[in-house]
């Protein structure tokens, strides 16, 4: 770089202030637009357990579908079909974070109607390293939530085993906009 593109570039970034490094969430782009509350202002119980757990070995992946659930969205998921509309990373953070933030990122998805999402844990080299404890938990904490479908592990371009794709419940008002669409079509 040459000394006047140096000073021409110093003098554009002269203003700019670096990003805050702490909760790594990513909302993208929705169809409506709104913009994400605060995830870290929320005041609810939050009835994620953190006793005894079962720690998953890391050959294991994570992978959960309700009962009910089609086979086929577990397989779409699994393929990383669906486009995540949100991302939470919980990489350096302690349980306790990493379940404080879990379960506000969760709620704000469900209030955003957000359908799909990726959770970020990391990737362990022992059984019982800090990120397989984390992904020990997680594992845990997303099945006690009432709104997670399904999850498995990413593909390895989203994190891959470090990292698992959550599908959420359809919000009460998709279910009805789908009805609409659908009851439009059929006329």
């Amino acid at each position: 770089m040459n000394p006047d593109d140096k000073f021409l570039f110093l003098d554009a970034m002269e203003d700019v202030q670096p990003l805050k490094r702490g909760h790594d969430v990513h909302w993208q782009p929705s169809r409506n637009n709104r913009s994400p509350q605060r995830i870290d202002t929320l005041q609810l119980d939050n009835f994620l357990t953190t006793g005894f757990l079962d720690i998953v070995p890391l050959g294991t992946p994570l992978e959960f579908k309700r009962e009910g659930l089609q086979n086929g969205v577990l397989d779409k998921l699994r393929l990383g079909k669906y486009s995540q509309q949100a991302s939470l990373t919980l990489l350096r953070q302690s349980v306790e974070q990493s379940r404080q933030l879990l379960f506000a990122f969760i709620h704000q998805a469900r209030q955003d109607g957000l359908r799909n999402v990726l959770v970020v844990h990391g990737k362990g080299k022992a059984d019982n390293s800090h990120a397989n404890i984390i992904r020990s938990y997680l594992a845990r904490w997303l099945t006690e939530f009432d709104d997670v479908q399904a999850f498995c592990s990413a593909l390895p371009h989203h994190g891959g085993s470090g990292a698992c794709y959550v599908a959420l419940k359809k919000s009460e008002q998709a279910k009805q906009d789908n009805w609409e669409r659908h009851a439009k079509r059929s006329r």
